[in-house]
């Protein structure tokens, strides 16, 4: 599928999607003649996985990070990796799996405060609406 195409699905910019082929994490899986950027449904679900690690603080290097993982783990058949090195790759895994618990409760905690302060200012409004006072 063309760019536009991805950009809808992912409601990702043109500009990032371009940025995030630039950078190398996300580059498309062929070109037309035309020298245009084609992707695939893997492409887009790498897109997906970006994201879904930004709003949660993730850097871009960790997002190439993770990816790199993920493909070696998916990409090695059965007895491809070595013990050790898929261990290795899995503890790495259960880091990314623990950050984003964390940063997803950080997150939460934000919400509630935002939420909180809005009730309030509601509030706030009703009563000087009202006349009354706080």
């Amino acid at each position: 599928m063309h760019i536009g195409q991805v950009a809808a699905r992912t409601e990702l910019s043109l500009r990032t999607i371009r940025h995030y082929d630039e950078v190398g994490l996300v580059r498309p899986s062929a070109r037309s003649q035309g020298g245009f950027r084609l992707y695939t449904e893997a492409d887009v679900a790498r897109l997906m996985v970006i994201r879904r690690m930004k709003p949660l603080g993730f850097t871009l290097e960790e997002m190439g990070e993770l990816l790199a993982i993920t493909d070696r783990l998916d990409n090695s058949g059965a007895g491809a990796l070595k013990t050790a090195e898929r261990e290795q790759l899995l503890t790495r895994l259960g880091r990314f799996e623990q950050a984003t618990r964390e940063r997803c409760e950080a997150l939460r905690a934000q919400l509630n405060r935002a939420e909180e302060f809005a009730a309030a200012l509601q509030r706030r409004a009703g009563q000087l609406m009202t006349g009354g006072t706080a």
